[in-house]
């Protein structure tokens, strides 16, 4: 059995590499593993290839992406031991499983941060199956890491600033796109005006408002209070049928985008068995945690977009935040110090983060593209099970969602319900005529990451550097 290392840190997104510097700057070096190949996460994506390779694309890839180059410069300065390429599979009091290079390994960890960041929330739409629909999201990937953007007519459909950064991110570098379909609905604007002050001030409102005017200066089509979305085709999406108050409409399109906003990304967290709960108001769930992000279990902390949506400038701040209570928790820090720097920390947060309750209000997603009223559409891509097909199972009064897996294998698939735990627990809580709760979600054990019989019996001892 290899010797513990005192701090492990999943991730190297803006969260995680501000908890490694943290823990460097007092004297630590901590583990980084990171499935990507290159630290940045998903929001500074290829930051260092971009920069290097093709600095004209900063300009379509905007300021705050590459304001992302001088926190992963920092990162790649420090003492830090950065191991790209390893995903983690399993998370536990005292250690994680680790795969790289088709090798499992376990590594010991006295103390350890979940930096997993955020994931765009999965709505089942009617055809959102067919090739030619993406996600907003790995379009952007696209974008970053190779340079690639869709060809043909584009439609662009959902709600949230991302939808606006990327259509506009794709029309600078010279995409067709045939419309905006929005798909929040227009009272949302009246449950977001009490939270209008948390826009003072803020230069990223009038970032927003830049790309949106842009967009429309280049005559690009804004159309509000879009429902019943469905992508339509045979071998791949054709067109893109939708209604609003004057009725259906049917638009061609080669691709179509779709995205309704982000939320945390709970899947190692929830099978390592810290507690969560299914927060109402923000549609997710949520880790309990303590006031040093430390979560139920012992010696595992969250910090970033995994632990609530705070946005990537404050995610820095979150990472020094839970940096600071496994210093402590390590006997690294006196209590004074880390007290302080919790305070600055959390002060930063707070400015970073003060927009977040009226962008939520704002793009706060409807009822109905949720939970899908077309039997047809597919809930569960890794089984190819459709909402008919859950509706009926449930209609047999199965208990729960770990439960329904005996019916259907539905949530067993390589993404371990991932996207569809969502919508399963809607319909759930839509059956028994009730709120949803964490106890409508299936049941998360490891490996969260697919991993072979073989590995996992080849298992080694993963040594610090």
């Amino acid at each position: 059995m290899s010797a513990a290392v005192d701090l492990a840190i999943v991730g190297a997104g803006p969260a995680g590499m501000g908890a490694a510097l943290e823990a460097a700057r007092h004297g630590l070096r901590p583990v980084v593993l990171d499935e990507h190949g290159a630290p940045g996460g998903q929001i500074y994506r290829n930051i260092e290839g971009v920069t290097r390779d093709r600095p004209g694309d900063l300009a379509v890839l905007g300021a705050d992406y590459g304001a992302g180059a001088a926190l992963v410069a920092a990162f790649r300065a420090a003492d830090i031991d950065y191991r790209p390429g390893s995903a983690v599979f399993e998370v536990g009091s005292g250690g994680l499983g680790v795969l790289s290079d088709g090798v499992a390994r376990r590594l010991e960890a006295r103390e350890i941060i979940l930096a997993t960041g955020a994931m765009e929330r999965p709505v089942p739409q009617p055809g959102w199956t067919l090739p030619g629909v993406l996600s907003a999201g790995a379009a952007q990937t696209l974008l970053k890491a190779s340079n690639l953007v869709p060809a043909g007519r584009v439609v662009v459909a959902g709600s949230g600033p991302l939808l606006f950064l990327l259509a506009w991110q794709l029309a600078e570098a010279g995409v067709d796109i045939a419309a905006i379909l929005r798909t929040s609905p227009r009272g949302n604007l009246w449950r977001a005006l009490p939270h209008a002050l948390g826009l003072v001030g803020n230069p990223d409102v009038a970032k927003g408002l830049g790309w949106i005017r842009a967009l429309k200066r280049r005559g690009i089509p804004f159309l509000e209070g879009v429902t019943a979305l469905a992508a339509e085709g045979d071998d791949r999406v054709e067109r893109v049928r939708y209604r609003r108050a004057g009725g259906e409409t049917v638009l061609p399109a080669d691709t179509l985008l779709l995205h309704e906003g982000v939320v945390p990304n709970p899947q190692l967290a929830r099978a390592s068995g810290a507690a969560h709960d299914f927060d109402a108001a923000r549609g997710h769930l949520a880790a309990r945690h303590d006031d040093w992000l430390q979560t139920s279990l012992d010696g595992v902390a969250l910090a970033g977009d995994g632990l609530r949506i705070h946005g990537a400038k404050a995610a820095p701040a979150l990472g020094r935040w839970a940096a600071l209570g496994c210093l402590l928790r390590l006997g690294r820090l006196e209590a004074a110090t880390a007290e302080r720097g919790r305070a600055e920390a959390r002060a930063e947060v707070a400015r970073a983060a003060r927009p977040q309750a009226f962008l939520h209000e704002l793009y706060r997603v409807p009822d109905e593209p949720m939970t899908p009223r077309d039997d047809d559409t597919v809930v569960c891509r890794c089984e190819a099970l459709t909402a008919g097909e859950i509706r009926r199972a449930l209609a047999l009064d199965v208990p729960g969602p770990n439960q329904l897996k005996a019916f259907l294998r539905a949530g067993m698939g390589p993404c371990q319900s991932r996207m569809c735990a969502p919508t399963v627990a809607r319909m759930f809580a839509a059956r028994d005529g009730r709120g949803v709760t964490e106890g409508d979600h299936f049941r998360l054990r490891p490996p969260v990451k697919p991993i072979t019989v073989r590995e996992l019996a080849e298992m080694q001892d993963l040594a610090a550097d």
